[in-house]
């Protein structure tokens, strides 16, 4: 019995932070809306007003505001942009139960033999365009393909609020002459190796054996090559193994004061110490990150002998790491992550005897655990360690510092 077509939609939220700040206000409409920390951060987001004037995400604050003096500049809310996230979520999941959420803006889905539902992908993609913009008033771009990848490029082919269904049929002749540097995880590195051997379109690519490729780039040249051809036999997966919880934040002003740069730590600390608790999780190696006022970067890492969750040796770890490390400049941006997930597993002495008491008696989980009990209820603001206060941050509200939602980070080629 011959297999069902493959149908593949990736669905991308068009501008989605600036978005939901002008679905909240709609004063904010029609104007260029640049959403981004301080003066000293980066822009998170950019609205397609905010385009024609140059500015995109990870692109400096101070940089937007030369080029569009005039936009109405926002804080990042990062949690309601998950709340938003979340209901737009649930309307992907009620057609397929293979439902990938790869970003808060954007998740692929496996829509392969509900044609009898839903009726052919055009009409799928317009219900889902529908119920995303009757829900939260936003809308989204639709890419229809065969496979993963190719729906990640469908969807960036008629943006804002477009779709685009790319037929098996028809997958060659658009890959022929499709620029490389539209293929997911080809950057500006990659693209310059290629330029060397004379590839600016997929269709060069397939000039070459694939041995060719191989030979020069090993498995991403084989990897390559299979792009080219329009191949990708990866599965939609409804739920990713978490690899890792962080926070970072640009600062105001570069600093080489230890002092300010243990404040910050201690913020980060409670996000990511309540994240993990949050989620049931527990790491071993704790990483300490640092960008230098000339954008250098530097990361250490520690790992420990248990897994943990606290907050406290989050911290603790971290200001070892900061203290251990001479800083030739000063410093812009500072975070802390936890990764190494595991489930715990602890080997008691011979000679110690521990009761489920005794080991939930001890201080710095049960003040953690207070703790998150009263920013879940009251705001993360509702409490601050003395440490804190100083930097008047409010934990909860600031930005997310994983991949999918910090432009601070460094550009990462994953092909």
């Amino acid at each position: 019995m011959d297999q069902p077509r493959r149908i593949i939609l990736h669905v991308d939220m068009d501008a989605f932070f600036a978005s939901v700040e002008q679905a909240d206000d709609p004063s904010l409409k029609g104007k260029p809306v640049i959403v981004g920390g301080s003066h000293r951060g980066v822009v998170s987001a950019a609205s397609y007003e905010a385009r024609t004037y140059g500015v995109h995400s990870a692109m400096p604050i101070a940089t937007a505001r030369r080029l569009c003096p005039h936009g109405a500049y926002q804080p990042v809310r990062m949690r309601r942009y998950k709340e938003v996230s979340a209901v737009v979520m649930d309307i992907l999941r009620t057609v397929s139960p293979l439902v990938e959420q790869v970003s808060v803006d954007e998740a692929y889905i496996d829509a392969t033999g509900t044609e009898r539902l839903f009726g052919e992908p055009a009409a799928l993609a317009a219900y889902l365009k529908a119920e995303v913009l009757a829900a939260t008033g936003l809308t989204c771009s639709v890419g229809v393909a065969p496979n993963k990848f190719l729906a990640k490029i469908a969807s960036d082919m008629d943006k804002p609020n477009g779709v685009f269904i790319l037929h098996e049929d028809d997958v060659a002749a658009f890959l022929e002459t499709l620029p490389v540097r539209k293929i997911p995880g080809i950057g500006p590195k990659s693209q310059e190796t290629l330029r060397r051997y004379g590839v600016s379109v997929a269709g060069d690519i397939l000039k070459r054996p694939a041995t060719f490729w191989e030979q020069r780039l090993g498995s991403m040249g084989r990897k390559l090559y299979a792009r080219a051809l329009g191949e990708d036999d990866s599965p939609v997966v409804p739920e990713h193994e978490p690899k890792s919880s962080s926070a970072e934040n640009t600062l105001d002003d570069d600093t080489s004061d230890l002092a300010v740069l243990r404040q910050w730590l201690l913020v980060q600390a409670e996000r990511v110490g309540a994240d993990l608790r949050k989620h049931g999780l527990r790491g071993r190696t704790i990483t300490l990150k640092i960008k230098f006022d000339n954008f250098t970067n530097r990361t250490r890492s520690r790992t420990l002998d248990d897994c943990m969750d606290s907050t406290s040796l989050i911290y603790e770890t971290a200001c070892e790491l900061l203290a251990a490390e001479r800083l030739p400049r000063k410093v812009r941006l500072i975070g802390v992550g936890v990764s190494n997930f595991r489930q715990p597993q602890r080997q008691l002495s011979l000679f110690e005897i521990e009761s489920a008491e005794a080991a939930t008696s001890d201080r710095a989980p049960r003040l953690d655990r207070a703790l998150d009990a009263i920013r879940q209820r009251f705001g993360g603001g509702a409490v601050l360690r003395g440490d804190v206060l100083a930097l008047r941050h409010d934990a909860a509200d600031a930005p997310s510092a994983s991949p999918n939602a910090s432009p601070d980070n460094a550009d990462k080629e994953t092909l």
